[in-house]
């Protein structure tokens, strides 16, 4: 198993972030100044739910919704939109300078996967799985507005990736 770096954000300082409107898909986390490469960001923090739960979530919000969603390896789901912090607004991009890591511990960090300027907005790739048909209403409700070069149109996770499946068998 890969070693994490140690994440532990001294209370006393500013983050290392502001959250202001984007451009990329309503609110956004952009760096206050530069980070470095491999840096430690901010955890992401909310309710942890078994997925049962926030199957009901998802469904009293309609099926196509978005939520603040975040598996974890064990099963449950971090529910960033109740008693979640500002890492719930960390967009999707398809070519990020950011990745999301689960600890040992269950809890998950973003740290930079590269110099971020001051400025710059950060992102990961949400690699969303999205099991039943991937109609055309379900790709415009995901569809993926990072303006990268590489970008896929959509925030979800091609169905026949070997990621997707890797991903899929985690879920279980």
């Amino acid at each position: 198993m890969k070693t994490l770096p140690v994440c532990a954000p001294d209370a006393t300082f500013e983050p290392l972030y502001i959250v202001k409107t984007s451009t990329i898909h309503g609110t956004g986390i952009f760096a206050r100044s530069t980070i470095a490469p491999g840096a430690c960001i901010v955890e992401y923090q909310g309710e942890r739910i078994q997925w049962e739960q926030a199957l009901d979530r998802a469904d009293a919000k309609g099926p196509l919704n978005h939520t603040y969603f975040f598996s974890l390896n064990d099963g449950r789901i971090i529910d960033g939109g109740k008693d979640g912090n500002a890492a719930r607004f960390i967009n999707h991009s398809c070519e990020p300078n950011c990745e999301a890591m689960e600890h040992d511990d269950g809890r998950v960090y973003i740290y930079a996967l590269q110099e971020i300027e001051a400025g710059e907005e950060l992102s990961y790739d949400y690699a969303l799985i999205f099991e039943e048909r991937h109609t055309p209403a379900v790709k415009r409700a995901f569809a993926c507005y990072c303006g990268a070069p590489a970008c896929s149109g959509s925030m979800l996770m091609p169905k026949r990736s070997a990621r997707y499946r890797a991903q899929k068998a985690l879920a279980k």
